[in-house]
């Protein structure tokens, strides 16, 4: 990972359990490893803490660090807040000619 895990509010991991209870599906945006939104879509498996801190594992074939979740199945996750500063930002702030 390009940065470093950020520990998240307890409240995130139980809504991640809670959706793999229900073996919910649906889409998941995250900050790639180069700070680029992406999405994957499928079920979350399980969720896994490693040295690099806590990921889901989805199907099919994706694990995401759970620090990285923009949104998960349309519900707000701990980068949301992140997410919602780099989409305010402004995108070309050079003057341009005009």
């Amino acid at each position: 990972m390009a940065s470093s895990y950020l520990p998240v509010q307890h409240i995130y991991k139980e809504v991640i359990l809670a959706e793999i209870n229900k073996n919910s599906s649906g889409k998941v945006f995250y900050f790639d490893v180069n700070d680029q939104v992406a999405d994957a879509e499928g079920t979350i498996a399980s969720m896994k803490e490693s040295a690099n801190g806590f990921f889901i594992e989805m199907d099919p074939e994706a694990s995401i660090r759970i620090d990285r979740i923009i949104t998960l199945f349309g519900k707000p996750g701990p980068a949301y807040d992140a997410y919602d500063a780099f989409a305010n930002a402004c995108m070309d702030c050079s003057g341009g000619d005009e």
